[in-house]
């Protein structure tokens, strides 16, 4: 067992109209974040936001205080919000065990303990993707099931985005201190998400791609509205998208994917809007 983790700078967004496509997919492309009885880590500089993944299959994964964190305990100023993508799980969270299936979600409030993943079964392991934020107080940790979320079915066919948001780890459902956390999924036929593009300048965000099939692809789209930019992903895959950058996706397939978010607000709804017509 191991763990990786890697620092990611922010940049000024008159600095990234000048990336090319290399300098963008290392700097905001998440590519590795299941490897078996692994944890890997991004520490990034937008909001302090960590996004990583862990895979146990033989061994039980601790969620280890890494050096940028100065702490004896990964919580100790942090919470954390977590989604099983793959088999049953459970994640040991001090004296307390949570079961997680396929697409459930768990919250960890601030706190001194131990965060342990585990897999039920070897040859089908888990696969946990968790966003953490700092955290200025203590809130209890729960689990939450898609029957517990807060449902908006946006989109149509017609316009190639039927989708329902599934809210989970937000405000709505449960208090954190700011990581907000939920679930898209895309209807069989559409592919475009988070039409009309949008930005929201107090929080940063990040997606994580899944339930593609391994011949297809996503196309994130970033950038400043007048100066986008694109990255082809694939499934299992994270990008982090800076507070001055939309983010949106077509793919080749339908997908599901997780978004999270951590800033200074907690409305889901406080957006800047930018219609397609005036995209570039």
């Amino acid at each position: 067992m191991k763990t990786n983790y890697e620092l990611r700078y922010a940049a000024h967004p008159e600095d990234a109209r000048r990336y090319d496509t290399a300098r963008l997919r290392r700097d905001f492309l998440i590519e590795r974040l299941f490897v078996a009885d692994e944890v890997q880590m991004v520490y990034s500089m937008y909001d302090r936001m960590v996004v990583g993944g862990a895979m146990p299959v033989a061994e039980k994964l601790p969620l280890e205080a890494v050096d940028p964190l100065k702490a004896p305990y990964f919580t100790t100023r942090r919470e954390v919000g977590i989604y099983n993508v793959g088999g049953p799980g459970v994640v040991k969270v001090g004296d307390e065990q949570y079961e997680l299936g396929f697409k459930e979600a768990l919250y960890i409030g601030r706190g001194d303990r131990e965060v342990v993943f585990c897999s039920k079964d070897s040859a089908l392991p888990a696969k946990f993707y968790f966003n953490s934020c700092t955290a200025h107080t203590a809130y209890p940790c729960l689990k939450v099931t898609k029957q517990d979320a807060v449902v908006a079915h946006m989109g149509s066919l017609e316009m190639s985005n039927e989708r329902n948001i599934n809210k989970m780890l937000v405000n709505q459902v449960l208090p954190t201190c700011q990581l907000q956390m939920g679930m898209t999924e895309l209807a069989p036929g559409s592919v475009w998400n988070t039409m009309p593009a949008h930005t929201h300048s107090r929080r940063m965000e990040a997606y994580f791609y899944f339930e593609l099939p391994q011949d297809q692809a996503v196309c994130h789209f970033m950038g400043e509205p007048t100066e986008t930019r694109h990255l082809w992903m694939r499934g299992e895959q994270a990008v982090l998208s800076p507070e001055w950058s939309i983010h949106s996706a077509a793919a080749t397939h339908n997908y599901t994917f997780i978004w999270g978010m951590g800033g200074e607000n907690l409305d889901y709804g406080d957006q800047d809007f930018y219609d397609v017509k005036d995209l570039k």
